[in-house]
């Protein structure tokens, strides 16, 4: 009488094992990343729709997370917030615990960003002074909210990435002396140089790693508060002349990456990877999708396949429209930027107050966090930069590979495979503004039957 028994046990556990994990965010629903039931595979495998076979032979990138820009603002609000408030939302950003969302990567500013409540430096001096031994270095501002911020965000995930970018360096380094715009005068290229050293080594003293660094914040946008223009050539001299030696010099591992702009201009990064001397020292180039198609990365690639490729800024503005901004961002960063090789996707900010502050003078004053912070409270439903890194960064966990997916016509989608439990991740997207899509998975020989409604997005586990 207990074969049966066993028989039964051993049945449902196979089939336990092979049900399909679901979660949703449908926005004319008001899904908003939720866990469904999970699917059963079709027990005769019968093929009946538009199937995305899942093919873990065909590998391509490894993944290093998925998440925000931790700017100083958003460590502002985070910092204000009382223990208890604070340490509740950084578990939902930072674990995988039950509806929590896992972030694994963070890009911070070098100095200060457009999104500070004022434009500083580490080494800010009075009009006329130098100091190119960086006897003046000081983190001083950095200390007051994003680093303990940082330090409690590695105490729950000691593991996650940083990536620092600066947006300008000190002023006396540059032509105009000012903060907008302006060039890094030839004579402080190795001041500067130097300054970058002292930053990733002062953040070690905190026991914070900067794993990677941008040589320069979109240097083809002068406009910025703070910013720098700095051409192709001028980055590649930087880069070549001092920036990767004094590296060498001073045992920084830290990773170089070039360009950190628009898709419009790929020639910008490729012109830098063609020169030998500067190429030696890049481990790869950065990319925002404010102009041109995110094909670009591909076009990268494909001259310097040994170079990785990161995707580190793209905002949502205020107010935020959740599905056609899901829609968006899902299908060109999360997909679009993975399918063409990137490492990483960043979205810009990781939190805002109602008011969309602080900012520079001249800064971003429409930009909205991926969660809104009101004193000790953050608003509900969270924004759409929150969902659109929720799908991938709970479940594609770095160290994960990028494997072939088929293209489906109104379903752009892309796939995964973990480092620890060999589980596939897939990401799918019905891009089509109404009318449900039905379609089916293909996922370890078993066929799956799913569908979206038009705009939403779920993410498989199988």
């Amino acid at each position: 009488m207990l074969l049966p028994l066993v028989f039964i046990l051993i049945t449902n556990a196979v089939l336990n094992a092979q049900q399909l994990e679901f979660w949703l965010t449908d926005p004319d629903a008001n899904v908003l990343f939720q866990q469904q039931p999970s699917i059963s595979p079709n027990t005769d495998n019968y093929v009946v729709n538009d199937v995305i076979n899942i093919n873990e032979s065909a590998t391509f990138q490894t993944i290093d997370g998925f998440g925000f820009a931790l700017t100083d603002g958003s460590a502002l609000h985070l910092h204000n917030m009382d223990d208890t408030s604070r340490a509740q939302i950084l578990q939902e950003l930072f674990t995988t615990d039950k509806n929590n969302i896992g972030i694994s990567y963070l890009r911070i500013s070098i100095g200060a960003s457009d999104l500070d409540e004022a434009v500083f430096s580490y080494d800010d001096l009075p009009s006329g002074q130098t100091d190119q031994n960086m006897t003046h270095f000081d983190l001083a501002v950095t200390r007051l909210h994003l680093i303990p911020v940082l330090k409690e965000i590695l105490a729950i995930n000691p593991n996650i990435k940083l990536l620092g970018s600066p947006w300008s360096p000190p002023t006396w380094m540059k032509s105009n002396k000012g903060t907008v715009g302006g060039n890094l005068i030839a004579e402080y290229y190795d001041a500067y140089a130097f300054y970058f050293v002292r930053y990733i080594q002062e953040m070690q003293k905190e026991g914070i790693t900067i794993d990677a660094i941008t040589v320069q914040n979109e240097p083809l946008n002068p406009g910025n508060n703070p910013s720098l223009s700095m051409e192709a050539a001028a980055e590649a001299q930087f880069i070549k002349q001092s920036l990767g030696p004094t590296f060498r010099k001073n045992s920084i591992n830290t990773k170089i990456i070039i360009y950190d702009h628009n898709c419009d201009r790929p020639d910008y990064p490729i012109s830098i990877l063609q020169d030998a001397d500067a190429r030696q020292y890049v481990d790869g180039s950065a990319f925002h999708l404010y102009g041109g198609d995110i094909s670009a990365l591909s076009s990268v690639h494909n001259q310097f396949p040994d170079k990785n490729l990161y995707f580190t800024e793209q905002w949502v503005g205020a107010p935020g429209h959740l599905k056609g901004d899901l829609t968006w961002h899902v299908k060109n960063l999360i997909i679009g930027a993975t399918r063409n090789w990137a490492r990483n996707v960043i979205e810009w900010n990781l939190a805002s107050n109602p008011q969309l502050e602080p900012h520079t003078p001249g800064g971003c004053s429409q930009c909205l966090g991926g969660i809104t912070i009101d004193g000790n409270q953050v608003l509900s439903p969270r924004n759409p930069g929150y969902y659109v890194i929720a799908h991938a960064a709970k479940f594609a966990r770095p160290n994960s590979i990028r494997i072939d997916t088929n293209v489906v016509s109104g379903l752009p989608n892309v796939a995964f495979q973990r480092p620890d439990d060999k589980k596939k991740v897939l990401i799918v997207l019905n891009e089509n503004d109404s009318g449900k899509q039905t379609f089916q998975i293909q996922c370890d020989g078993k066929i799956y039957d799913s569908s979206l409604n038009g705009g939403s997005v779920g993410t498989y586990i199988c």
